[in-house]
Protein backbone atom coordinates (compact mmCIF):
# COMPACT_ATOMS: atom_id res chain seq x y z
CA UNK A 1 0.00 0.00 0.00
CA UNK A 2 2.76 2.44 0.98
CA UNK A 3 4.72 1.54 -2.14
CA UNK A 4 1.71 2.25 -4.35
CA UNK A 5 1.26 5.59 -2.58
CA UNK A 6 4.88 6.58 -3.16
CA UNK A 7 4.74 5.67 -6.83
CA UNK A 8 1.46 7.51 -7.28
CA UNK A 9 2.81 10.52 -5.43
CA UNK A 10 5.93 10.53 -7.58
CA UNK A 11 3.81 10.45 -10.72
CA UNK A 12 1.83 13.41 -9.40
CA UNK A 13 5.09 15.22 -8.70
CA UNK A 14 6.40 14.54 -12.17
CA UNK A 15 3.21 15.55 -13.94
CA UNK A 16 2.85 18.66 -11.79
CA UNK A 17 6.13 20.03 -13.04
CA UNK A 18 6.62 23.16 -15.02
CA UNK A 19 4.25 25.46 -13.18
CA UNK A 20 7.05 27.96 -12.56
CA UNK A 21 7.92 31.13 -14.40
CA UNK A 22 9.23 31.36 -17.95
CA UNK A 23 12.72 32.57 -17.21
CA UNK A 24 16.04 33.20 -18.93
CA UNK A 25 18.52 31.49 -16.63
CA UNK A 26 21.41 33.51 -18.09
CA UNK A 27 20.04 36.41 -16.04
CA UNK A 28 21.34 34.56 -13.00
CA UNK A 29 25.03 34.58 -13.90
CA UNK A 30 27.51 36.76 -12.07
CA UNK A 31 27.46 39.10 -9.11
CA UNK A 32 23.89 40.44 -9.50
CA UNK A 33 21.50 37.61 -10.37
CA UNK A 34 17.85 38.29 -11.12
CA UNK A 35 15.81 36.84 -8.25
CA UNK A 36 12.11 36.26 -8.97
CA UNK A 37 9.56 36.19 -6.17
CA UNK A 38 9.63 32.96 -4.15
CA UNK A 39 6.69 30.59 -4.43
CA UNK A 40 6.48 27.52 -2.25
CA UNK A 41 4.42 24.63 -3.58
CA UNK A 42 2.90 21.58 -1.91
CA UNK A 43 4.87 19.55 -4.44
CA UNK A 44 8.00 21.22 -5.77
CA UNK A 45 8.75 21.68 -9.47
CA UNK A 46 10.49 18.47 -10.46
CA UNK A 47 12.43 17.24 -13.45
CA UNK A 48 14.32 13.98 -13.10
CA UNK A 49 16.71 12.64 -15.72
CA UNK A 50 16.41 8.89 -16.04
CA UNK A 51 19.83 7.26 -15.70
CA UNK A 52 20.89 5.22 -18.74
CA UNK A 53 24.70 5.33 -18.57
CA UNK A 54 27.20 5.50 -21.41
CA UNK A 55 27.01 3.18 -24.40
CA UNK A 56 30.18 1.85 -26.01
CA UNK A 57 31.88 4.61 -27.95
CA UNK A 58 29.93 7.45 -26.32
CA UNK A 59 31.75 10.32 -24.62
CA UNK A 60 30.81 13.78 -23.40
CA UNK A 61 31.21 16.73 -25.75
CA UNK A 62 34.08 19.23 -25.60
CA UNK A 63 34.94 22.36 -27.63
CA UNK A 64 36.89 22.21 -30.87
CA UNK A 65 40.60 21.72 -30.24
CA UNK A 66 40.01 19.52 -27.20
CA UNK A 67 39.80 15.75 -26.81
CA UNK A 68 37.96 13.79 -24.13
CA UNK A 69 38.66 10.17 -23.27
CA UNK A 70 37.78 7.79 -20.46
CA UNK A 71 40.73 7.44 -18.09
CA UNK A 72 38.96 4.78 -16.00
CA UNK A 73 35.61 3.03 -16.27
CA UNK A 74 33.71 0.52 -14.15
CA UNK A 75 34.16 2.54 -10.97
CA UNK A 76 31.56 2.71 -8.19
CA UNK A 77 30.27 6.24 -7.69
CA UNK A 78 33.49 8.22 -8.29
CA UNK A 79 32.95 11.55 -6.58
CA UNK A 80 36.30 13.28 -6.14
CA UNK A 81 39.84 13.32 -7.52
CA UNK A 82 43.34 14.06 -6.29
CA UNK A 83 46.17 14.09 -8.86
CA UNK A 84 49.59 13.52 -7.26
CA UNK A 85 52.95 14.95 -8.37
CA UNK A 86 54.20 11.54 -9.58
CA UNK A 87 51.28 11.12 -11.99
CA UNK A 88 49.10 8.92 -9.80
CA UNK A 89 45.46 9.94 -9.55
CA UNK A 90 43.44 9.13 -6.44
CA UNK A 91 39.72 8.57 -7.04
CA UNK A 92 37.30 8.80 -4.13
CA UNK A 93 34.42 6.37 -4.68
CA UNK A 94 31.62 7.08 -2.26
CA UNK A 95 28.05 6.23 -1.41
CA UNK A 96 25.98 7.43 1.52
CA UNK A 97 24.29 4.42 3.12
CA UNK A 98 22.13 6.41 5.56
CA UNK A 99 18.36 6.84 5.23
CA UNK A 100 16.82 10.07 6.45
CA UNK A 101 13.70 10.03 8.61
CA UNK A 102 10.45 11.31 7.12
CA UNK A 103 9.71 14.76 8.56
CA UNK A 104 7.20 16.04 6.00
CA UNK A 105 4.55 14.34 3.86
CA UNK A 106 6.48 15.25 0.71
CA UNK A 107 9.77 13.75 1.93
CA UNK A 108 9.07 10.23 0.55
CA UNK A 109 8.42 11.82 -2.84
CA UNK A 110 11.74 13.67 -2.66
CA UNK A 111 13.59 10.51 -1.66
CA UNK A 112 11.99 8.52 -4.49
CA UNK A 113 12.95 11.21 -6.99
CA UNK A 114 16.52 11.46 -5.72
CA UNK A 115 16.86 7.69 -6.01
CA UNK A 116 15.84 7.89 -9.66
CA UNK A 117 18.28 10.75 -10.23
CA UNK A 118 21.16 8.66 -8.90
CA UNK A 119 20.26 5.52 -10.80
CA UNK A 120 19.06 3.40 -7.88
CA UNK A 121 18.21 -0.08 -9.12
CA UNK A 122 17.01 -1.67 -5.91
CA UNK A 123 19.61 -4.44 -6.12
CA UNK A 124 22.74 -4.78 -3.98
CA UNK A 125 25.14 -1.97 -4.94
CA UNK A 126 28.75 -2.71 -5.92
CA UNK A 127 31.51 -2.00 -3.41
CA UNK A 128 32.22 1.69 -2.93
CA UNK A 129 33.44 3.93 -0.07
CA UNK A 130 37.10 3.56 -0.95
CA UNK A 131 40.01 5.38 -2.58
CA UNK A 132 41.24 3.87 -5.84
CA UNK A 133 44.68 4.70 -7.26
CA UNK A 134 45.24 5.09 -11.00
CA UNK A 135 48.91 4.94 -11.97
CA UNK A 136 49.70 7.00 -15.08
CA UNK A 137 53.49 7.22 -15.00
CA UNK A 138 53.92 8.48 -18.57
CA UNK A 139 51.02 10.98 -18.45
CA UNK A 140 49.17 9.66 -21.48
CA UNK A 141 45.86 9.30 -19.63
CA UNK A 142 45.90 5.51 -19.93
CA UNK A 143 46.74 4.07 -16.50
CA UNK A 144 49.23 1.23 -16.39
CA UNK A 145 47.84 0.00 -13.06
CA UNK A 146 44.83 0.37 -10.80
CA UNK A 147 44.79 -0.54 -7.11
CA UNK A 148 42.62 0.06 -4.05
CA UNK A 149 44.57 2.44 -1.83
CA UNK A 150 42.01 2.54 1.02
CA UNK A 151 38.72 0.74 1.62
CA UNK A 152 36.02 0.43 4.24
CA UNK A 153 35.58 4.18 4.64
CA UNK A 154 32.40 5.87 5.82
CA UNK A 155 31.11 7.86 2.85
CA UNK A 156 34.38 9.69 2.02
CA UNK A 157 34.50 12.77 -0.16
CA UNK A 158 37.26 15.31 0.56
CA UNK A 159 40.91 14.32 0.07
CA UNK A 160 44.22 16.23 0.27
CA UNK A 161 47.89 15.26 0.59
CA UNK A 162 50.80 17.01 2.26
CA UNK A 163 53.50 16.79 4.90
CA UNK A 164 53.87 13.04 4.53
CA UNK A 165 50.18 12.42 5.13
CA UNK A 166 46.98 11.73 3.25
CA UNK A 167 43.88 13.38 4.74
CA UNK A 168 40.41 12.03 3.96
CA UNK A 169 37.16 13.67 4.99
CA UNK A 170 34.69 10.87 5.64
CA UNK A 171 31.13 11.89 6.42
CA UNK A 172 31.78 11.75 10.18
CA UNK A 173 35.47 12.63 10.63
CA UNK A 174 38.71 13.88 9.11
CA UNK A 175 41.17 10.98 8.96
CA UNK A 176 44.96 11.05 8.61
CA UNK A 177 47.15 8.32 7.13
CA UNK A 178 50.95 8.32 6.77
CA UNK A 179 51.52 8.43 3.02
CA UNK A 180 54.23 8.97 0.45
CA UNK A 181 53.31 9.41 -3.23
CA UNK A 182 54.22 6.16 -4.96
CA UNK A 183 52.49 3.90 -2.45
CA UNK A 184 49.81 1.72 -3.99
CA UNK A 185 48.13 0.66 -0.73
CA UNK A 186 47.85 1.99 2.81
CA UNK A 187 47.86 -0.54 5.63
CA UNK A 188 48.39 1.83 8.57
CA UNK A 189 45.29 2.50 10.68
CA UNK A 190 43.57 5.86 10.38
CA UNK A 191 44.24 8.58 12.92
CA UNK A 192 40.99 10.39 13.64
CA UNK A 193 41.80 14.11 13.74
CA UNK A 194 38.37 15.55 14.47
CA UNK A 195 34.76 14.40 14.39
CA UNK A 196 32.47 16.04 11.85
CA UNK A 197 28.69 16.46 12.23
CA UNK A 198 26.95 13.31 11.02
CA UNK A 199 24.66 10.95 12.93
CA UNK A 200 21.36 9.30 11.98
CA UNK A 201 20.18 12.50 10.28
CA UNK A 202 22.93 13.58 7.90
CA UNK A 203 21.18 15.51 5.15
CA UNK A 204 24.28 16.81 3.36
CA UNK A 205 26.80 14.05 3.83
CA UNK A 206 29.62 15.13 1.50
CA UNK A 207 32.45 16.81 3.40
CA UNK A 208 34.80 18.74 1.12
CA UNK A 209 38.41 19.31 2.18
CA UNK A 210 41.22 21.74 1.39
CA UNK A 211 44.67 22.43 2.82
CA UNK A 212 46.07 25.91 3.34
CA UNK A 213 48.99 26.79 1.05
CA UNK A 214 51.47 26.45 3.93
CA UNK A 215 49.98 23.14 5.09
CA UNK A 216 49.20 24.40 8.59
CA UNK A 217 45.40 24.25 8.40
CA UNK A 218 42.66 22.11 6.90
CA UNK A 219 39.32 23.49 5.76
CA UNK A 220 36.24 21.27 5.76
CA UNK A 221 32.87 22.00 4.19
CA UNK A 222 29.95 20.86 6.35
CA UNK A 223 26.53 21.11 4.72
CA UNK A 224 23.22 21.80 6.44
CA UNK A 225 21.04 19.12 7.97
CA UNK A 226 17.91 20.26 6.14
CA UNK A 227 16.70 22.31 3.23
CA UNK A 228 15.67 25.41 5.19
CA UNK A 229 16.04 24.57 8.91
CA UNK A 230 12.81 22.56 9.05
CA UNK A 231 14.50 20.25 11.60
CA UNK A 232 15.17 23.11 13.99
CA UNK A 233 18.29 25.04 14.92
CA UNK A 234 19.75 22.33 17.17
CA UNK A 235 20.10 19.95 14.20
CA UNK A 236 22.19 22.63 12.48
CA UNK A 237 24.85 23.07 15.17
CA UNK A 238 28.17 23.84 13.44
CA UNK A 239 26.62 22.98 10.07
CA UNK A 240 26.12 25.02 6.90
CA UNK A 241 29.68 26.17 7.47
CA UNK A 242 33.32 25.87 6.58
CA UNK A 243 35.50 24.68 9.45
CA UNK A 244 39.13 25.58 10.01
CA UNK A 245 40.98 22.64 11.58
CA UNK A 246 44.47 22.29 13.04
CA UNK A 247 45.66 18.94 11.62
CA UNK A 248 48.12 18.49 14.50
CA UNK A 249 45.82 19.02 17.47
CA UNK A 250 42.36 18.52 15.97
CA UNK A 251 41.17 21.85 17.35
CA UNK A 252 38.71 23.64 15.08
CA UNK A 253 36.58 26.73 14.69
CA UNK A 254 33.83 27.80 12.32
CA UNK A 255 35.66 29.80 9.66
CA UNK A 256 32.54 31.01 7.80
CA UNK A 257 28.84 30.21 8.16
CA UNK A 258 25.46 30.52 6.43
CA UNK A 259 26.67 28.33 3.53
CA UNK A 260 23.97 25.73 2.92
CA UNK A 261 26.16 23.08 1.27
CA UNK A 262 29.78 24.14 0.59
CA UNK A 263 31.78 21.94 -1.77
CA UNK A 264 34.82 22.17 -4.03
CA UNK A 265 36.94 23.95 -1.43
CA UNK A 266 40.18 25.15 -3.02
CA UNK A 267 42.60 28.05 -2.66
CA UNK A 268 43.02 30.41 -5.57
CA UNK A 269 46.49 29.80 -7.06
CA UNK A 270 49.21 31.92 -5.50
CA UNK A 271 46.90 33.38 -2.86
CA UNK A 272 45.53 32.87 0.63
CA UNK A 273 41.93 33.15 -0.63
CA UNK A 274 39.68 30.13 -0.18
CA UNK A 275 36.92 29.54 -2.73
CA UNK A 276 33.98 27.15 -2.78
CA UNK A 277 30.82 26.33 -4.72
CA UNK A 278 27.58 26.32 -2.76
CA UNK A 279 24.31 24.45 -3.30
CA UNK A 280 21.54 26.81 -2.25
CA UNK A 281 18.05 25.94 -0.93
CA UNK A 282 15.26 24.22 -2.85
CA UNK A 283 11.47 24.37 -3.04
CA UNK A 284 11.06 28.10 -3.63
CA UNK A 285 10.45 27.62 -7.32
CA UNK A 286 12.45 26.48 -10.36
CA UNK A 287 14.38 29.77 -10.49
CA UNK A 288 15.26 30.19 -6.83
CA UNK A 289 17.76 30.09 -5.33
CA UNK A 290 20.83 30.36 -7.59
CA UNK A 291 23.73 28.15 -6.62
CA UNK A 292 26.97 30.08 -6.51
CA UNK A 293 30.75 30.27 -6.40
CA UNK A 294 32.30 32.53 -3.80
CA UNK A 295 35.45 33.43 -1.97
CA UNK A 296 35.01 32.34 1.64
CA UNK A 297 35.84 35.22 3.95
CA UNK A 298 36.85 34.50 7.55
CA UNK A 299 34.05 35.27 9.99
CA UNK A 300 31.55 35.98 7.21
CA UNK A 301 27.87 34.94 7.28
CA UNK A 302 26.27 34.14 3.91
CA UNK A 303 22.62 34.04 4.91
CA UNK A 304 21.43 30.45 5.19
CA UNK A 305 18.77 29.72 6.32
CA UNK A 306 17.35 33.16 7.07
CA UNK A 307 18.14 34.88 3.78
CA UNK A 308 19.77 34.42 0.40
CA UNK A 309 21.96 36.71 -1.69
CA UNK A 310 22.37 39.13 1.14
CA UNK A 311 19.09 40.36 2.56
CA UNK A 312 16.46 38.41 0.58
CA UNK A 313 14.48 36.81 3.41
CA UNK A 314 13.31 33.18 3.18
CA UNK A 315 9.69 33.43 4.40
CA UNK A 316 9.56 29.75 5.45
CA UNK A 317 12.13 30.01 8.24
CA UNK A 318 10.81 30.39 11.78
CA UNK A 319 11.78 32.20 13.90
CA UNK A 320 13.17 34.96 11.72
CA UNK A 321 16.53 36.51 12.62
CA UNK A 322 16.70 40.07 11.26
CA UNK A 323 19.95 40.58 13.15
CA UNK A 324 21.63 37.82 11.14
CA UNK A 325 20.00 38.90 7.88
CA UNK A 326 21.55 42.32 8.41
CA UNK A 327 24.99 40.67 8.65
CA UNK A 328 24.56 38.45 5.59
CA UNK A 329 26.82 39.15 2.61
CA UNK A 330 26.04 38.19 -0.99
CA UNK A 331 28.06 35.63 -2.92
CA UNK A 332 30.66 36.62 -5.50
CA UNK A 333 29.24 34.83 -8.53
CA UNK A 334 25.87 33.18 -9.23
CA UNK A 335 25.76 30.04 -11.39
CA UNK A 336 21.93 30.01 -11.87
CA UNK A 337 19.38 27.95 -9.98
CA UNK A 338 19.68 24.30 -9.01
CA UNK A 339 22.77 23.39 -11.04
CA UNK A 340 24.04 21.45 -7.97
CA UNK A 341 27.66 22.54 -8.20
CA UNK A 342 29.83 19.99 -6.38
CA UNK A 343 33.32 20.45 -7.82
CA UNK A 344 35.68 23.37 -8.35
CA UNK A 345 39.27 23.62 -9.55
CA UNK A 346 41.35 26.47 -10.93
CA UNK A 347 43.38 25.91 -14.06
CA UNK A 348 47.07 25.89 -13.17
CA UNK A 349 48.35 23.95 -16.18
CA UNK A 350 50.14 25.24 -19.26
CA UNK A 351 48.74 23.07 -22.05
CA UNK A 352 45.30 24.71 -22.45
CA UNK A 353 45.06 28.02 -24.31
CA UNK A 354 46.08 31.03 -22.25
CA UNK A 355 42.55 32.29 -21.66
CA UNK A 356 41.95 29.35 -19.35
CA UNK A 357 44.85 30.19 -17.03
CA UNK A 358 43.59 30.91 -13.52
CA UNK A 359 39.94 30.35 -14.44
CA UNK A 360 37.57 28.06 -12.61
CA UNK A 361 36.15 24.74 -13.81
CA UNK A 362 32.92 23.77 -12.03
CA UNK A 363 31.35 20.31 -11.90
CA UNK A 364 27.58 20.85 -12.06
CA UNK A 365 25.89 17.63 -11.02
CA UNK A 366 22.51 18.75 -12.36
CA UNK A 367 19.07 19.83 -11.19
CA UNK A 368 16.02 18.03 -9.89
CA UNK A 369 14.00 21.02 -8.58
CA UNK A 370 12.96 22.37 -11.99
CA UNK A 371 11.28 20.87 -15.05
CA UNK A 372 13.84 22.16 -17.54
CA UNK A 373 17.21 20.65 -16.57
CA UNK A 374 20.01 22.91 -15.49
CA UNK A 375 23.62 21.99 -14.89
CA UNK A 376 24.64 18.48 -16.01
CA UNK A 377 27.89 19.90 -17.34
CA UNK A 378 31.32 21.23 -16.53
CA UNK A 379 31.25 25.01 -16.75
CA UNK A 380 34.21 27.35 -17.03
CA UNK A 381 34.37 30.86 -15.56
CA UNK A 382 37.20 33.17 -16.58
CA UNK A 383 39.07 35.04 -13.82
CA UNK A 384 40.96 38.33 -14.04
CA UNK A 385 42.87 39.76 -11.11
CA UNK A 386 41.75 36.84 -8.98
CA UNK A 387 38.03 37.57 -9.58
CA UNK A 388 35.42 35.92 -11.83
CA UNK A 389 34.44 37.90 -14.92
CA UNK A 390 31.92 37.45 -17.73
CA UNK A 391 29.42 34.65 -18.21
CA UNK A 392 30.29 30.99 -17.77
CA UNK A 393 30.87 28.85 -20.83
CA UNK A 394 29.82 25.25 -21.21
CA UNK A 395 33.10 23.36 -21.42
CA UNK A 396 32.02 19.72 -21.14
CA UNK A 397 28.45 18.73 -22.02
CA UNK A 398 26.55 15.73 -23.37
CA UNK A 399 25.90 14.18 -19.97
CA UNK A 400 22.24 14.29 -20.99
CA UNK A 401 21.38 12.56 -24.26
CA UNK A 402 18.91 13.85 -26.84
CA UNK A 403 16.01 12.32 -24.93
CA UNK A 404 16.95 14.09 -21.72
CA UNK A 405 18.29 10.91 -20.10
CA UNK A 406 21.40 10.99 -17.93
CA UNK A 407 24.41 9.20 -19.35
CA UNK A 408 26.48 10.68 -16.56
CA UNK A 409 26.67 13.45 -13.96
CA UNK A 410 29.90 15.35 -13.22
CA UNK A 411 31.07 15.89 -9.64
CA UNK A 412 34.73 16.54 -8.77
CA UNK A 413 37.14 18.22 -11.19
CA UNK A 414 40.94 18.45 -11.02
CA UNK A 415 43.96 19.34 -13.16
CA UNK A 416 46.62 16.65 -13.55
CA UNK A 417 50.37 17.23 -13.86
CA UNK A 418 50.16 17.34 -17.68
CA UNK A 419 47.58 20.14 -17.61
CA UNK A 420 44.66 17.89 -18.57
CA UNK A 421 41.29 18.31 -16.84
CA UNK A 422 39.94 15.28 -14.97
CA UNK A 423 36.23 14.81 -14.22
CA UNK A 424 34.63 12.35 -11.80
CA UNK A 425 31.33 11.12 -13.27
CA UNK A 426 29.45 9.37 -10.45
CA UNK A 427 26.47 8.17 -12.51
CA UNK A 428 28.57 7.10 -15.50
CA UNK A 429 31.10 5.48 -13.11
CA UNK A 430 33.91 6.97 -15.17
CA UNK A 431 36.84 9.34 -14.81
CA UNK A 432 37.06 11.50 -17.93
CA UNK A 433 40.21 13.26 -19.12
CA UNK A 434 40.16 16.37 -21.32
CA UNK A 435 43.34 17.38 -23.13
CA UNK A 436 44.12 20.13 -25.63
CA UNK A 437 45.09 18.93 -29.11
CA UNK A 438 44.49 22.11 -31.08
CA UNK A 439 47.11 24.04 -32.95
CA UNK A 440 48.00 27.67 -33.31
CA UNK A 441 48.47 30.50 -30.89
CA UNK A 442 46.73 30.02 -27.51
CA UNK A 443 43.66 32.20 -27.03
Amino acid sequence: MIGRFLCAAAVVALTACGQGQHFDKTQQYGANPVLPEPHEELIADVGVAKVVGWKDGETPDVPAGFKIEAMATGLSNPRNLLPLPNGDVLVVESRNEGIEPVDRPKDPIRDFIMGLAHGSSGGPPPESNRVTLLRDANGDGKPEARTVLLKGLNAPFGIVEGGGNLFVAATDAILRYPFTPGQTAISAPAQRIVDLPAGPINHHWTKSLAMSPDGSKLYAGVGSNSNAMERGSEAETNRAAVWEVDPTTGSYKVFASGLRNPNGLTFYPGSQTLWAVINERDELGPNLVPDYMTSVKPGAFYGWPYSYYGHHVDPRVKPQRPDLVKRAIPADYALSSHVAALGLTFYTGSTFPGGFRGGGFIGEHGSWNRKQPNGYKVAFVRFAGGRPVGNPITFVSGFLNGDGEARGRPVGVAVDRTGALLIADDVGNTVWRVSYVGKGRPA
